[in-house]
């Protein structure tokens, strides 16, 4: 998913994309219910407002485009 990653972040420039290494950060992997990878949190304004497990690229970019209105 890398390369997707690089590619959304590259496309929806209004977007910020951060990545986390949940081996590094487990209290945040915790706080956000993340138990598998990948995982993405999609938030606004500091809430999470929607979720994506898996190596789900279609189901990602249709989420991301629509919570950025």
């Amino acid at each position: 998913m890398e390369p997707t990653f690089n590619e959304f972040a590259a496309q929806y420039t209004d977007v910020v994309f951060v990545r986390i290494d949940v081996d590094e950060l487990m209290d945040v992997a915790k706080e956000y219910g993340v138990e598998a990878m990948p995982t993405f949190l999609l938030m606004k304004k500091g809430k999470e407002v929607d979720k994506v497990i898996g190596a789900k690229k279609d189901e990602l970019q249709k989420k991301i485009e629509k919570h950025m209105l």
